[in-house]
């Protein structure tokens, strides 16, 4: 049988990246909680693997007990996921179990009535009571959310959270329906979630405009070049047809192009040749 020799250098040098790893005490012992939060079933490589490689570098890092958790976001994942892994060679069988959360199987209204705080921004995403429409049960979860008792500050981020995860599954006209009806849009503003999303399309809106500006003087310059060889050559002054022509080109390519024609062509007939190609 032919052998493969694997490099071992290189699996030190992986990464691995869990959604939520916390230390926490059950039992009066120290343990690991780790969760993963999936919108999608994982197929490359599938969850079970994925789990698995969680877990055992979990293992390794800490040497904690750990009880992992696959978390499904959506209603239509994780229905295939058989919450373990398991290699059964003889003489070498492994063996990694996890637990499969379906959120759609855990019934909401149970969850919201028992004032969960840490489950309350998911309700959107869990069973609805028998018989009520989908639109109505995420108005009941966001006017629970906006009535319980706690800070404003806390409640904000309660609910933008909750919106957040319910566009998962929602129409955006349904949410923004609701908000409106609970008037809630201000509160969702002073959010952490809205003020971080507000600063990042600062940000992003200052990048593009740098790129912008760094664009429009590089052909700015472009512009400039040529006109400048049409005068030296060809005596072509700023207020010709041809020079208001050449200024309202905005692509950097043909300009390029301009230029090197400027230079090049025996006469002026020849460039507006090329300019009107």
């Amino acid at each position: 049988m032919p052998v493969a020799v694997i490099d071992t250098e290189q699996l030190t040098i992986e990464t691995h990246q869990t959604d939520s790893l916390i230390r926490v005490r059950i039992d009066n012992e120290e343990v690991l909680v780790h969760n993963e939060f999936q919108t999608t079933d994982s197929t490359n490589p599938p969850m079970p693997r994925r789990m698995a490689g969680y877990i055992g570098h979990a293992i390794r890092q800490h040497g904690l007990p750990i009880y992992s958790n696959v978390i499904y976001l959506r209603p239509d994942a994780g229905r295939r996921d058989p919450g373990y892994y398991i290699q059964k060679r003889p003489g070498y069988p492994i063996a990694i179990h996890y637990r499969v959360i379906r959120l759609i199987e855990i019934e909401g209204e149970r969850v919201l009535n028992a004032g969960q705080s840490g489950l309350i921004p998911f309700t959107p995403l869990m069973k609805s009571p028998e018989g009520m429409a989908s639109d109505a049960w995420l108005h009941q979860c966001i006017h629970t959310a906006r009535t319980r008792p706690i800070a404003r500050s806390y409640r904000a981020d309660y609910l933008a959270g909750m919106v957040a995860l319910s566009e998962l599954v929602y129409e955006s006209e349904v949410i923004s329906g609701i908000i409106f009806k609970e008037g809630i849009m201000d509160l969702i503003r002073e959010s952490s979630l809205f003020q971080s999303l507000t600063q990042q399309s600062r940000e992003e809106a200052r990048e593009e405009g740098l790129e912008e500006g760094i664009e429009q003087g590089v052909r700015q310059r472009a512009i400039e070049d040529i006109l400048e060889v049409l005068e030296i050559r060809f005596d072509l002054s700023e207020a010709h047809p041809l020079s208001t022509r050449i200024t309202a080109i905005d692509d950097l390519q043909h300009l390029k192009q301009l230029h090197r024609a400027a230079i090049q062509v025996p006469n002026i007939e020849a460039f507006q040749r090329v300019l009107y190609a």
